[in-house]
Order: C-alpha cells, then sequence, then structure tokens
C-alpha cells in the first residue's frame, strides 16, 4: 500500500479536528451569552456521536477504498465496495432516527377532546378533526385517523441530507489524494529526467573524449615523420590537453578560464603541425569573468576547422574568437573551406553530439548558428553565463 504523505495526514488531522471543535465553540458562545447557562456536554456528546459514524466511513475510504483506484487502478472493486459502504451508512441512519419528542407522541395517541364555549379546536393524532368528532365519510382523506399506526420512512429528509454530506466529504477526500499523487508523480517525473540527462550527457562526454583524443593523436603521429623536436614539444601540449580531458571534463561545468586555456592549449598544439600556409587566428577575452560552463564543449567546432578546413596546396584560414558581453559568451569559428565539399559532413560524434548537449543543458536559451557559405564556413555560437 502507498504510503500517505505527512502533508496529507496533517489536512485531515486539522479539518476534522476543527470539525469536532465546532460544537463545543458553539455551545460555550451559547452559554456565555446566557448567564447562568451551564455548557450541555450531552448535547455534545450526541453531536459527537454523529461524526464519530462520518469519521468511519472516512478512514474506511481514505485508507481502503480510494487506493484501490488511486493507485491500483481496480475501479471495479472500488465502485462496488462504495456502494456497499454508502448501503450501509444510509441503513445505519435510518435505524438510528431519533424518536420523537415526549409530548408530541403522548398527543398522537392522547389527542385532547375540548367542549365549551371557546369551542377550541382539538387535533386527532396529527391533523384531527375540530371538536374531536369524527370527521364525515367525504371529508376523510388519505391520512391516517386515530389510532392509525403510520408506518415509519425508510429514507427521509435527514437520510438524504446525510449522504449527500457524505458523498461531499469523500469527493474532499478524493481531491486531496489526486493533489498529492500528481505532485509525487510530478516530482518523480522531474527526477527522471534529470537522471536521464545527466545519463546522455555523461555519454556524450564519453563520446567526445575518445574522439578528440584520436585525433590528437594522429596529429602528434604526423609531426613525429616533419619534425621529431617539435614532436616532443607537442608531447608537453598534449600532456597539458589530457589532464584537462581527464580530470575537468568528467565534471558537470568547469571555469569559462579553464575552458579557454584549454583551447589555446589545443591551437598552440596545431599551429606546430601546420606550416606558413594554414593562418591561425586566435582572439581570447582580455577579462574573463568568474563563471562556468560545460566542459569540452568549444573544442568541437575548432577539431572541425583544422580538420576540414586545412589545405596544403592553397592559403587558408581559421578565425577563432571568443567574447564575453551582458552575461553571454560569443563565441565564433570561421574557416576557409577546401575543394573537397564532401568533407563538410556533420556526421560522426562532431555536431550532432554539441547539438545535443546544447538541447538538453540550455533548451531554447542559446543560439548556435551555422552559415555555410561558399568559400568558408562560419559559426556562431551564444550561450548564457
Amino acid at each position: 500500500m502507498t504510503k500517505q504523505p505527512r502533508q496529507e495526514t496533517f489536512i485531515y488531522v486539522a479539518l476534522w479536528a476543527m470539525l469536532f471543535v465546532a460544537p463545543v465553540l458553539t455551545l460555550s458562545i451559547h452559554s456565555a451569552a446566557h448567564t447562568g447557562e451551564s455548557l450541555e456536554w450531552t448535547s455534545i456528546l450526541e453531536v459527537w456521536k454523529q461524526y464519530a459514524v462520518f469519521l468511519v466511513v472516512f478512514l474506511i475510504h481514505n485508507y481502503i477504498l480510494a487506493p484501490l483506484i488511486i493507485y491500483n487502478r481496480r475501479r471495479g472493486l472500488y465502485v462496488a465496495a462504495l456502494a456497499a459502504v454508502l448501503g450501509v451508512f444510509t441503513l445505519y441512519q435510518c435505524n438510528t432516527r431519533p424518536a420523537p419528542p415526549d409530548e408530541f407522541r403522548h398527543r398522537a395517541e392522547h389527542p385532547p377532546f375540548h367542549h365549551g364555549h371557546d369551542q377550541e379546536q382539538a387535533f386527532d393524532g396529527d391533523f384531527g378533526h375540530p371538536f374531536g368528532e369524527e370527521p364525515p365519510a367525504d371529508e376523510k382523506g388519505p391520512g391516517p385517523r386515530h389510532g392509525d399506526h403510520k408506518p415509519p420512512v425508510m429514507i427521509g429528509e435527514r437520510e438524504v441530507v446525510s449522504l449527500v454530506v457524505l458523498i461531499l466529504m469523500l469527493g474532499m477526500n478524493w481531491g486531496v489524494k489526486l493533489f498529492f499523487k500528481h505532485r509525487d508523480d510530478q516530482k518523480r517525473m522531474d527526477e527522471l529526467q534529470k537522471e536521464n540527462l545527466a545519463q546522455q550527457l555523461e555519454y556524450l562526454r564519453y563520446q567526445i573524449n575518445p574522439h578528440f583524443l584520436m585525433n590528437t593523436l594522429n596529429n602528434i603521429h604526423a609531426l613525429v615523420d616533419i619534425d621529431a623536436e617539435k614532436a616532443k614539444e607537442t608531447i608537453v601540449e598534449l600532456s597539458k590537453i589530457m589532464r584537462f580531458v581527464l580530470y575537468e571534463g568528467a565534471k558537470t561545468t568547469v571555469p569559462l578560464q579553464r575552458e579557454l586555456g584549454f583551447l589555446e592549449n589545443y591551437v598552440r598544439l596545431m599551429r606546430m603541425r601546420y606550416t606558413d600556409k594554414v593562418q591561425v587566428c586566435l582572439q581570447m577575452p582580455t577579462s574573463i569573468p568568474d563563471c562556468e560552463v560545460p566542459p569540452l564543449l568549444l573544442i568541437t567546432f575548432v577539431e572541425n576547422a583544422f580538420k576540414h578546413g586545412v589545405s596544403y596546396q592553397q592559403q587558408t584560414v581559421i578565425d577563432i574568437k571568443a567574447d564575453v558581453s551582458d552575461r553571454q559568451l560569443h563565441f565564433t569559428c570561421r574557416n576557409t573551406k577546401t575543394p573537397q565539399p564532401a568533407q563538410h559532413s556533420e556526421g560522426g560524434v562532431g555536431l550532432q553530439n554539441v547539438k545535443r548537449r546544447l538541447d538538453l543543458i540550455y533548451g531554447d536559451r542559446y543560439t548556435l548558428t551555422i552559415d555555410d557559405a561558399a568559400d568558408n564556413y562560419n559559426i556562431l555560437l551564444v550561450i548564457p553565463l
């Protein structure tokens, strides 16, 4: 059985406490207004006895019946059980109908007969004929005569009102339970979404790290054949880069200064590989605010620029710029296009993964513009800080 939230239990206890205290306060105010009258605890106990019946039905519905449909979806069993409970409640109300006052019962059994000058009207039963005379046959209605016993009504106004009040009370119980169930379901849904988001981001990071390492090792392999001394320097730069990937890449966010420093190390490593025909321009902000960004978010754009925008046959330009303004990071990456258009495919773990990460982290609060022009490839990324 699903455990009832504490807030829900507190609401029920508070409402029933106020209901049971109400008659005590009412009679206390009445006694204070009429000095000399004592508090009639007999009347209060009688009211509490009637309230106790409603409380018992409420507890049965709250702890046994309502969970059948709200949590277990057993509609048929709930309807049948609720109908049985309402039937027993109505039968109990009919059998515990309070007896008429003694004065009324005495007058019904012994109607007064008054004869005299005043000729006061007497009553036969409930509505007797004046002067105690037997009404003529044509005046006799379908009502009972003196001496007749009117059969008890099974369901009267009192029972109908009690049943309506009980149904409204159970409806309130329904509403409160559905509110807390919806709140708990929403909380679980938010937790599942956060867990799913964390798993997806972790999966994307595990894809990015081997992808980046593979490209970097390929670059070092090319340098070994070109210049061994430069290859040694690249290993030092690679150690800095890998330290960031290993220790910072698994975090949710890293300082913006460290993320931009990582890009500088990567660009320095790539400059060692290429000749003067590859012009690399890197501009970083002079003042970097103390804020956090997702790790390894910008490196994919720079990798693609070197991978798809470098040509050994012609002059190529790679322009990378990062700027901070209005609590936003504006990152641009532009590279000249190589003659092979097929190299600009967005497959694999590159831009598709970056877009997915941006969607998961920022939703609709970021801007990514890709301009695939005839002679250059431009990317503009704006994310909030």
